[in-house]
């Protein structure tokens, strides 16, 4: 009976997982297409939950759904109301992409099926499980990321690097929001603690269980966004002479880890024996604190304001 409720519960998701991707996609508002997406991706999170991947469930929640979710109203915050602009439709390229992205689905379903019945195999689970003692970290998915498969994290912080500089490129923010209400203010209070003191967790806890550099940035992140909805010009970041080195310290920590055991004769990032847990301990703080800063500043759309010399907020985007 407890299989079948479970078998129960992932044919729901699965299939509640479909529906809002497809009308995500099929929105002719932008807005509500933007909602769409926000809750297809706490749906994922708990679908990855039950896949056993907590790791990915952390990720999907709070970057794919909540900071991306941000990123996009805020993208949206200037456009006009297409009822207003008289360009209302339906969006018919959004209803061809539902079908096409459901052939997708299909065949790679049945291509992974098909892998799967007729050449079974536990992939690199094994290997990995066999070399985690030397990985310096317990939590296998942080070995395979810091450790075994490091040149993938570098290449997605250089990423993250070159679109924060993008957006930097762009010019001035948009204007600030208005002052924070009393709720907002409240909320902001009781919050911000919370979220710097889970990401503190979140990063000292991905050694040996759920959670990371990405994770942890991403809720850093986060109190920059409430406290830039609150009304707040550079929402709490460092001033433009710490900015840049926050920027760049998870990619130099990486290349200074690297360049150093290259040095002393080993590979590029091959960490001595002994010394592994550490230094990814160094590079997830430095990628921590690279990943909240360029997540928080791709959120203003633009260099950020500077602060008021009374540390209230600034009004819309006049000087203070």
């Amino acid at each position: 009976m407890e299989a079948q409720l479970w078998l129960l519960l992932d044919s729901a998701l699965a299939l509640l997982l479909l529906a809002l991707g497809w009308a995500c996609m099929a929105s002719p508002d932008l807005r509500r297409g933007v909602v769409l997406f926000i809750a297809f991706g706490m749906v994922l999170a708990l679908v990855w939950a039950r896949l056993r991947a907590p790791d990915l469930a952390l990720a999907e929640a709070v970057i794919g759904a909540g900071l991306t979710g941000a990123l996009l109203l805020s993208a949206l915050r200037d456009q006009p109301d297409p009822e207003a602009t008289g360009v209302a439709g339906r969006d018919w390229f959004g209803w061809l992409v539902g079908p096409a992205t459901l052939v997708l689905a299909g065949v790679i379903g049945w291509a992974l099926f098909y892998a799967l019945i007729h050449n079974p195999t536990e992939g690199q689970a094994g290997a990995i499980a066999q070399a985690l003692p030397q990985s310096g970290v317990s939590n296998p998915v942080t070995a395979v990321l810091l450790n075994f498969r490091a040149y993938d994290t570098l290449l997605e912080l250089a990423v993250l690097l070159c679109a924060v500089l993008g957006v930097l490129a762009l010019g001035p923010a948009r204007p600030a929001y208005r002052p924070a209400g009393p709720m907002l203010g409240v909320l902001l209070r009781w919050l911000l603690p919370l979220l710097i003191v889970t990401a503190g967790y979140l990063l000292w806890v991905g050694a040996q269980a759920p959670g990371g550099a990405f994770q942890a940035g991403s809720l850093l992140a986060a109190a920059a966004v409430l406290l830039r909805l609150g009304g707040y010009p550079t929402a709490g970041l460092p001033g433009p002479v710490a900015r840049p080195w926050l920027l760049v310290a998870g990619v130099a920590a990486f290349l200074a880890v690297g360049l150093g055991t290259a040095l002393s004769g080993a590979a590029f990032l091959q960490y001595p024996a002994g010394w592994s847990g550490g230094l990814i301990l160094l590079i997830e703080a430095a990628a921590t604190l690279s990943i909240g800063v360029t997540l928080g500043l791709a959120f203003f759309g633009g260099r950020p304001e500077p602060d008021c010399p009374s540390g209230n907020p600034a009004k819309e985007s006049r000087p203070c």
